[in-house]
């Protein structure tokens, strides 16, 4: 049985003209048999209307606005048809035998909850744009291996979390741990959901035969600009809040301080400290609306395991 008849394929979309062709005909070159859906936020740019008429087999659920990357995503996990939900940024072309590869890496494994694919810069094919998630007692999370040489991560490996860019999941545990938070809005997100799944004992793995090309901001527009960087603030509060239960983040609070107070430095820089600062408070006045993940005693070795990675991760971020 082909891996691609036992997946769906989830792509939102939001004025995406100038990527989404390009995207869709990558997937029916590796994957002519997947079921593909297409979730349209509310697109103004004619790239809804482009998919309907030149890939009639892609299903287009079209939504009346821009609701963000995690509920768009979500539409299209409750509709997808098949246990494992691959989720596709639309400024991807993905690499022949990328489906194939991210089926199999679930498949060999019934602990494995995600698998990331290999992210390549698309304007500079030598370098990563990532290679797995990873998060850190900081407080900060990073792609593992951006800009660096593509040639240093072909081995699989373990990671904190999956991009949701460009990663395969198992639809079951989606049911049981939950879908993508939809407070997030956007950024984040996937880090959540991979701090969710390794909570509950399931584990987040690297596949790099699973090679994609990544325009990158494709739809914020750039790496830095005052929409990422005040929902990224925002959201890197509330993932400490929502994750960690209180003794976790006590035990953390020196290197949370740090790694905030670090980052302010680095947006002030740039000219947007005052941003940063203002989704931080934003992130404060979330915490206070929404609910943390429940503690259950169950999981305590999970929660010995997440911060030993949370310290060790530190090192990464500097290697």
């Amino acid at each position: 049985m082909r891996a691609e008849t036992r997946v769906s394929i989830v792509i939102p979309n939001y004025n995406g003209i100038g990527y989404v062709e390009a995207c869709l005909r990558a997937l029916e070159a590796d994957a002519p048999e997947a079921e593909i859906l297409l979730v349209d936020n509310g697109s103004k740019d004619g790239s809804r209307e482009l998919v309907q008429k030149e890939f009639p087999k892609v299903k287009v659920i079209a939504l009346r606005k821009n609701y963000g990357f995690c509920k768009a995503v979500n539409v299209g996990i409750k509709a997808a048809s098949y246990p494992y939900v691959i989720l596709l940024n639309n400024d991807t072309e993905v690499l022949p035998g990328f489906t194939q590869a991210l089926v199999e890496a679930l498949e060999a494994d019934e602990q494995v909850f995600s698998a990331a694919a290999k992210m390549i810069q698309l304007h500079d094919k030598e370098k990563i744009d990532d290679a797995g998630n990873f998060y850190c007692a900081l407080g900060w999370a990073f792609a593992r291996g951006k800009g660096k040489s593509v040639e240093y991560y072909e081995k699989a490996d373990e990671i904190f979390a999956a991009c949701a860019g460009a990663a395969i999941y198992r639809k079951r545990i989606l049911d049981e741990i939950g879908y993508l938070d939809e407070a997030h809005f956007a950024y984040l997100e996937d880090i959540d959901l991979g701090y969710r799944a390794k909570i509950a004992g399931y584990r987040n793995v690297f596949v790099p035969t699973a090679k994609v090309y990544h325009v990158g901001s494709g739809t914020s527009g750039s790496r830095y600009n005052e929409f990422k960087v005040n929902l990224s603030s925002r959201n890197s509060v509330y993932l400490v809040y929502k994750n960690m239960p209180t003794l976790q983040m006590a035990l953390n609070l020196p290197f949370l301080i740090v790694g905030f107070g670090l980052k302010y430095l680095f947006f002030l820089k740039k000219g947007l400290g005052c941003v940063y600062f203002k989704g931080l408070l934003g992130g404060v006045r979330m915490c206070r609306r929404e609910r943390k993940v429940k503690f259950c005693w169950k999981n305590l070795p999970s929660y010995g395991r997440i911060q030993l990675a949370l310290w060790i991760n530190i090192g990464k971020r500097f290697r």
